[in-house]
């Protein structure tokens, strides 16, 4: 997947994001250890495919680095973050890659995830796992997303006991790329997740039914040009409500 955000002023930005605080609820249900506050030097670690990679320099390994942290929402959270607290030593990672799939994250997760030693880590993958089935480039079912991304949690908790899991909806909006064929599996995709979550005593973020309610306000193309990849505005509300979810 490549990255398309649109051409969204900055004033839009912010009217979305306020909106987002305003129309998206709080999660119901689980939310996994998220009670605990920020200790010094903590690690957060955004972990996914295009949304999440959204154009970072991958040869800018530092935490903290706008480079480094892509355009879209984790560098939205790591702005929020450092500009509140500059005492608290938080360090932000980005690792998304364009394109991945469960397998592709589970071939890098060591690298890449357990040698960070993150205390945060959050994840957003699924829609590659389908959009790539759709093209005819990977035979993937919904069973082995749920059982390979549950599997690298798993994997996780035992290498890292105390890490805090974040789980992020897949979500796609019905425009651009998005069409009938896609329905219903990958709904079934997104409880998938949602089961994954909850067996990894994560937070889930629910991600599909915030861009459902921010669409009754304007176009799914404001927040998705694609149907898949965010734009400023889509960003903004994921980071929005990522925070909301997520106290650090």
């Amino acid at each position: 997947m490549g990255d398309s955000r649109g051409d969204i002023t900055r004033r839009a930005f912010v009217a979305a994001t306020g909106s987002a605080v305003g129309m998206a609820m709080a999660p119901k249900g689980w939310v996994g250890d998220m009670s605990r506050g920020a200790s010094p030097g903590m690690v957060v670690l955004f972990q996914g495919d295009s949304i999440t990679d959204c154009g970072r320099d991958r040869a800018a390994t530092e935490p903290n680095r706008a480079a480094a942290l892509g355009t879209g929402y984790p560098l939205a959270i790591a702005e929020q973050h450092l500009a509140a607290r500059p005492d608290a030593g938080l360090r932000f990672f980005n690792r998304g890659i364009s394109g991945n799939k469960v397998p592709d994250l589970e071939s890098r997760w060591q690298a890449d995830t357990l040698d960070l030693k993150p205390d945060v880590l959050s994840v957003l993958v699924g829609v590659n796992d389908l959009w790539h089935k759709l093209s005819g480039r990977y035979d993937g079912t919904v069973e082995q997303y749920e059982t390979g991304y549950a599997a690298l949690l798993e994997r996780t908790r035992r290498a890292l006991p105390g890490v805090r899991l974040v789980v992020l909806e897949p979500f796609v909006l019905r425009t651009g790329a998005v069409t009938d064929a896609w329905f219903p599996e990958f709904d079934q995709r997104r409880a998938a997740a949602a089961r994954v979550a909850a067996g990894a005593r994560a937070t889930f973020v629910p991600l599909q039914a915030m861009f459902e309610r921010l669409s009754l306000q304007a176009p799914p193309e404001y927040w998705a040009e694609d149907g898949v990849h965010p734009t400023v505005a889509g960003h903004g509300a994921i980071a929005q409500l990522w925070m909301q979810s997520v106290p650090l």
